[in-house]
C-alpha cells in the first residue's frame, strides 16, 4: 500500500472535533433532501450493484433518493477517509463490504478504531466466501486440496486481489487451521487474479459467487466449498469447509455506517427503511440472483459484529506475521 492509501490518524481525529449545528435539532422532517451514499468500489462491482439496489428500495419509504457516489481503489481507504470526514448530518452514508471496516482498518501500523470514527446503520446482506481452485488440477474436494498442500509444501499458490483484504485474511486463516503452508499472490485487482487462476499460474482463490459465475459455467475453475451456510440458490448445493475444518467459518458482509455523531432520529430513520426494504420481494429476489442472503441486523448487533470480527483479523495478521503499513 503506498503512502497515498493509508491511513490517517490525524484526519480521523480531526472529525471529532466537528460537531454540525445540524445535531442540535429535532430533525422531524429528516430526510428533506437526498441521501449521499458512498461506495468504496467501482461501479457494477458486488457491492455497487447490491447498494444500488437497496437504496432504491429505502427510497420508497424515506420519500428521497439516494445518489451514489462510487470510490473504488486503495483498498477503499480514499473512501472510508472521505465519508469520516463528511458532515454527521444524516445525508453522508457508507455502503460498505465487511472487509472495508473489520479488515483493511486493521493493516495500518498505527490502526484507528473504526468505531470511533462511524456509527453503525444496519446490516443487510451476507454471503459466504467460496473456495475454487483451477479446474484442471486433480481436486475436487477441500480434503483433497490439503492433501495436495501438505504434499508441496509452499507450491500450492492461493491468489487475492490484494494484501489485507477478507479473501487474503480468509486465505491465512484457512492455511493456518489447515495447517499447510501455502504461498500467497497478490494482485492489484481480482480480474488479473482471475485470468491468472483460469491459466494455472496458481491454484486457488478465495472470494464471492459473482466473482466466479461466469468461469463457472465455462468449466475454467471449479467450486469446492464456503465458508459459511447460504440460503442463496447459486449457493445452495455447495459443501461447507468447516465439515472438513472444523472452526474454519467466516462470512462477507454488506452494511450502512454514518459519521459518529451523526443525530440518532437519522440513524433511527434509515434503519427503519432499511427493515422495510428487506421485506420487499422484488430485493429479496435481486440479493439471491447475486448470490447473497439478507441478513437484517439493527445498529447493536452489527456494532457487536464489527468487534467480534475486527479481534478475529487482528489475531490472523498477527498469526501470520502480515506486514502492517
Amino acid at each position: 500500500m503506498n503512502h497515498g492509501s493509508t491511513w490517517s490518524r490525524r484526519s480521523f481525529l480531526g472529525t471529532l472535533a466537528a460537531v454540525p449545528a445540524f445535531a442540535a435539532h429535532a430533525q422531524t422532517n429528516y430526510p428533506s433532501k437526498p441521501i449521499r451514499m458512498i461506495i468504496p468500489f467501482a461501479a457494477g462491482g458486488a457491492t455497487d450493484v447490491l447498494g444500488r439496489y437497496l437504496g432504491q428500495a429505502m427510497s420508497l419509504s424515506l420519500g428521497q433518493a439516494f445518489v451514489v457516489e462510487n470510490m473504488g481503489g486503495a483498498a477503499g481507504v480514499p473512501a472510508l477517509n472521505t465519508i469520516t470526514r463528511a458532515p454527521a448530518d444524516g445525508y453522508n452514508v457508507f455502503f460498505c463490504a465487511s472487509g472495508n471496516i473489520t479488515a483493511q482498518p486493521l493493516m495500518s501500523k498505527n490502526p484507528v478504531d473504526i468505531l470511533s470514527q462511524l456509527e453503525p446503520v444496519g446490516m443487510i446482506a451476507s454471503a459466504p466466501h467460496v473456495l475454487v481452485v483451477n479446474s484442471q488440477l486433480p481436486i475436487k474436494t477441500v480434503a483433497d486440496l490439503i492433501a495436495y498442500g501438505k504434499a508441496n509444501p509452499g507450491k500450492l499458490n492461493f491468489a487475492t486481489a490484494g494484501i489485507g483484504g477478507l479473501a487474503h485474511l480468509g486465505t491465512e486463516l484457512f492455511a493456518h487451521t489447515a495447517g499447510i503452508k501455502i504461498t500467497h499472490v497478490p494482485y492489484k485487482g481480482a480480474a488479473q487474479a482471475m485470468n491468472d487462476l483460469v491459466a494455472g499460474n496458481v491454484q486457488a482463490i478465495f472470494g464471492t459467487m459473482p466473482s466466479f459465475t461466469a468461469m463457472l459455467e465455462r468449466g475454467t475453475i471449479r467450486a469446492i466449498g464456503m465458508t459459511a451456510p447460504s440460503n442463496s440458490t447459486p449457493l445452495k448445493n455447495l459443501p461447507l469447509i468447516s465439515k472438513t475444518l472444523p472452526g474454519f467459518t467466516y462470512n462477507s458482509w454488506n452494511g450502512m455506517f454514518v459519521p459518529v455523531r451523526t443525530p440518532a432520529i437519522a440513524v433511527e430513520k434509515l434503519f427503519a427503511a432499511m427493515k422495510q426494504a428487506s421485506t420487499n420481494t422484488g430485493l429479496q429476489k435481486r440479493f439471491d440472483d447475486q448470490g447473497v442472503d439478507l441478513a437484517l441486523a439493527g445498529p447493536d448487533a452489527l456494532r457487536t459484529t464489527v468487534k467480534r470480527e475486527v479481534e478475529l483479523w487482528d489475531r490472523v495478521i498477527r498469526d501470520a506475521k502480515i506486514e502492517r503499513n
